[in-house]
């Protein structure tokens, strides 16, 4: 993933006065996957509501 600086400095200053290197990393992964998924979501490529139904009663079996 490649990010602007711009972006980076938004994501601090929504961050707490104090925060740990872990904590951003943590939302700046969570950023990143939820932008790809979005990006997938425009191009059709996710899973519907009930594959996704049918793929987690495996896991739960």
């Amino acid at each position: 993933m490649v990010i602007s600086k711009e972006f980076l400095l938004e994501v601090i200053q929504e961050m707490p006065d104090k925060f740990s290197i872990d904590e951003l990393l943590d939302k700046l992964l969570l950023l990143q996957k939820l932008e790809i998924a979005i990006e997938q979501s425009k191009r059709n490529e996710g899973m519907s509501l009930e594959e996704a139904r049918k793929h987690h009663e495996k896991w739960l079996k």
